[in-house]
């Protein structure tokens, strides 16, 4: 009766396992939870994830016990043999079989005895890793203990597939949003490393703010799209060399409009952010900008950076009626026009941070946009 009541207890804590997988844990904490539970069920010292890098063909441990990060080639040692084989293994005495490297002991000055590592494939069939259970407690390792570290491996490979998909769809989708941005931006040639910098320019602004990653992950994205309301406004208005009339001019205006009603039924979070920016970045917090002449708390956060971020670099970039201004200059403007044109925080946090911005914009001169490479810049921040 004690080792029945033993099994159903391992095989309870299998099902509250896979329950996990369910749940909105992420996916390193759910890893780490697995590992503790594969540790406690088989009774063993220690447990390894190890996830393989194709490119530099190794295999890393994502969650290792009792020590940090382990890097081994992909075709050596135990876990080696398991991910070229494609199948689990059992080694009963590690110094005596052909398959263990000893490597890893003398650099940890640990000492295995017995192993159990188990191949992990995406649904497939394509190899992940590998995840290894080391130096049973007591005893040996069973069939028993295989049955339930592969169970345990296949839900682990389930939550790595879930999170490499999501992120990346998350990339692709991040990517159409910048991409869509830079559309606004074609025509003007001189412009094209605009979009990049207002959105890495918003990123260190709402950090310094104490925005959220998740609030700084939306300026990002979000305030490179203030300009997309500009593919509904007429060349023969964009493109025109000299100054605009008071009609045409309106219509220029009209382009916050424009933008904000192609965004603003989203479903989206982030989508929503860049409606509002779209509308708001051309506001002033006096009221006197447009388009509604929204001031003060009118106005959102993500408005009122993107309004700053696109005037601090209008105002360091050259143009064809002007030469960049020295940054002394730049930052007398936003001293003067704080609680005028910007929120004044917003402001003495951009002039706080203006070196770090700097910094940003060299790394983006315009001069050296000849394509949408740097994208990557802002979709894997």
């Amino acid at each position: 009766m004690g080792a029945q009541r033993i099994k159903d207890e391992k095989w309870e804590l299998l099902l509250e396992a896979a329950k996990k997988i369910s749940s909105d844990l992420p996916v390193d904490e759910l890893l780490i939870f697995l590992s503790d539970t594969a540790r406690d069920l088989l009774e063993v010292d220690r447990c390894s994830l190890f996830l393989a890098d194709k490119e530099k063909k190794v295999l890393w441990t994502k969650v290792a016990h009792g020590v940090s990060k382990i890097v081994v080639p992909w075709d050596k040692g135990v876990v080696g043999w398991v991910y070229q084989n494609r199948q689990e293994l059992i080694v009963h005495d590690a110094y005596k079989d052909f398959r263990f490297n000893p490597e890893v002991d003398k650099k940890t000055g640990y000492h295995t005895r017995n192993i159990l590592a188990v191949p992990l494939k995406d649904r497939q069939g394509n190899m992940l890793g590998v995840y290894q259970a080391i130096n049973k407690l007591d005893g040996d390792f069973t069939e028993e203990d295989l049955r339930i570290f592969t169970i345990i491996g296949a839900y682990a490979a389930s939550a790595i597939e879930n999170s490499m998909l999501y992120h990346k769809l998350k990339k692709a989708y991040e990517e159409t949003i910048v991409r869509l941005a830079y559309a606004a931006e074609y025509k003007d040639k001189e412009t094209k490393n605009h979009i990049i910098r207002t959105g890495l320019f918003a990123e260190v602004i709402g950090r310094k703010l104490g925005l959220d990653d998740k609030e700084c992950e939306k300026l990002l994205l979000a305030v490179p799209m203030h300009d997309i309301g500009k593919i509904g406004v007429p060349d023969s208005i964009l493109l025109k060399p000299g100054k605009l009339t008071e009609e045409e001019w309106q219509i220029m205006k009209s382009h916050t409009i424009i933008g904000y009603n192609i965004l603003k039924d989203s479903e989206s979070e982030l989508l929503q952010a860049a409606a509002l920016v779209a509308l708001e970045h051309h506001e002033n917090v006096n009221g006197t900008g447009y388009p509604y002449g929204k001031k003060e708390k009118e106005l959102s956060i993500y408005g009122m950076i993107a309004a700053a971020v696109d005037v601090f670099d209008a105002l360091t970039s050259a143009r064809p009626y002007k030469p960049a201004w020295p940054l002394e200059k730049v930052l007398k403007v936003f001293e003067e026009e704080k609680e005028k044109k910007f929120q004044k925080e917003i402001a003495e946090v951009l002039i706080e941070n203006a070196e770090e911005l700097m910094k940003i914009r060299e790394k983006f001169p315009d001069e050296t946009q000849e394509d949408l490479r740097n994208i990557s810049q802002i979709i894997q921040k």
